[in-house]
């Protein structure tokens, strides 16, 4: 157990009913010592303690994981590191994670739509075709970012940095998209621009 880094996570009001601090490289060696089992990663999602949440991204199979199932536990994701680890470990992996992204971006529970938007990161890293256009995907990253700075805004970012990431064109369509942010009186807004200008920028 790793107090001086639960006792910093309920200070950030990250607050579990349990939290050891245990780091994630070390979760994922725990998780490797077992299969995996649905019905254990199940019991495990549903206890209020970090590293058992983190356990049940790593243990549930993939083959037998249902969309009713992926709507129920983002349906219990609290805090960013759980969402993150719940769409780097599990969903990204789904044979219906295109299918049920292109919904979450469009969701008003805050981190349902975190996930959907860290799900089409992933998708645009490793370059897989979405199954939503691009014109609608960057309509929408683009209306989140217009509400202001918060969790989803931040996925949404990063999500269009990895899109316009694959060659000059995306890039340029993501600039031009937002283009009144570089001249915009809010400067929330400007350091958006600047930071993906920036991103684009150094890809290329």
């Amino acid at each position: 157990m790793n107090g001086v880094v639960s006792a910093s996570m309920r200070g950030q009001g990250i607050a579990y009913k349990l939290n050891f601090g245990v780091s994630l490289p070390k979760i994922k060696e725990i998780a490797s010592y077992y299969p995996k089992d649905a019905a254990l990663a199940g019991y495990l999602w549903e206890q209020d303690v970090r590293e058992f949440k983190i356990l049940a991204t790593l243990l549930q199979p993939w083959e037998s994981f249902t969309k009713e199932q992926a709507e129920r536990w983002v349906a219990g994701i609290r805090y960013q590191e759980i969402a993150e680890q719940y769409c780097k470990n599990l969903m990204q992996h789904l044979p219906f994670a295109q299918e049920i992204a292109a919904d979450w971006i469009f969701c008003d529970k805050e981190y349902t739509a975190v996930c959907g938007f860290l799900l089409y990161a992933s998708f645009y890293t490793k370059d897989v075709q979405s199954s939503l256009s691009d014109d609608v995907f960057i309509v929408r990253a683009r209306s989140v970012m217009d509400a202001g700075v918060s969790r989803v805004q931040r996925a949404a970012m990063i999500a269009l940095k990895r899109y316009g990431r694959r060659d000059a064109a995306r890039a340029g369509k993501v600039l031009e998209a937002i283009a009144d942010y570089a001249v915009s009186d809010s400067p929330e807004k400007q350091e958006f621009f600047n930071d993906i200008k920036f991103e684009f920028d150094y890809y290329h």
